[in-house]
């Protein structure tokens, strides 16, 4: 597909009340409100398209954004292109979700999500907590520098009461995935989580929560599936 086929079904496939949705939580014009699963059917004509991801991301059109970000190749995305689309990413959709996802699936996504985290800038840094914590998701524990993680647990657990407003959810959601998909640092996530408890974010007067530590891991522990890792990080 094109970029303009790709651009004519986004239209298409727009929804006024996602829309209003998405602008509830951050996105803003220029976009249509196009549900994932629709952005999902796209998918499954385009599949992975290197080319193509990098030409609906530049549009700045916040679906085209998304979908770029379901669609890249991460066997072709070059570090400095990663670091571009972090820069662009505007709303948190993109900047904690779409991109860091592509990052976390190239080999040098641990690098990039450390980088990212030294960022002043809000959504570049929560842009980098999400990486990290995708990044363990998906490699095995022994592809992983389980004493960096520690030490960014420690870090998580130090800084995250006086982190910016994003920065704050993405270090608890980091704490959760550390806990989840690295069995050695679970106890040690369990324990930093019950340190922390609940986190407060401002959520832009939105229905949404953010989910506690302690609890969400308790959970993936019960049910026996600590350490399971992700086929993808994207979903």
């Amino acid at each position: 597909m094109t970029l303009d086929e790709v651009m004519t079904q986004l239209a298409e496939f727009g929804d006024e009340r996602t829309k209003n949705t998405l602008i509830k939580h951050g996105a803003k014009e220029p976009f249509f409100g196009v549900k994932v699963a629709d952005l999902k059917k796209i998918l499954k004509n385009t599949k992975k398209d290197h080319e193509l991801s990098l030409a609906l991301y530049d549009t700045g059109n916040s679906d085209a954004m998304y979908l770029a970000g379901l669609m890249a190749d991460e066997s072709k995305i070059s570090e400095q292109e990663l670091d571009q689309w972090a820069d662009q990413a505007y709303w948190y959709y993109l900047s904690e979700y779409a991109v860091p996802w592509v990052a976390a699936e190239t080999p040098f996504g641990f690098e990039l999500g450390l980088k990212w985290i030294e960022s002043k800038e809000e959504r570049i840094a929560a842009a980098g907590w999400s990486t990290l914590a995708s990044f363990a998701s998906v490699n095995t524990d022994d592809a992983l520098d389980i004493q960096a993680y520690s030490d960014l647990l420690d870090r998580a657990k130090k800084e995250i009461d006086t982190a910016q407003n994003r920065v704050k959810y993405t270090m608890n959601g980091f704490v959760i995935a550390i806990g989840t998909y690295i069995e050695a640092l679970t106890d040690k996530s369990v324990e930093i989580a019950n340190e922390i408890g609940k986190v407060e974010v401002l959520m832009g007067g939105t229905a949404c929560k953010v989910p506690l530590a302690k609890d969400y891991i308790k959970k993936v522990m019960d049910r026996g599936s600590v350490g399971k890792k992700r086929k993808t990080a994207r979903c």
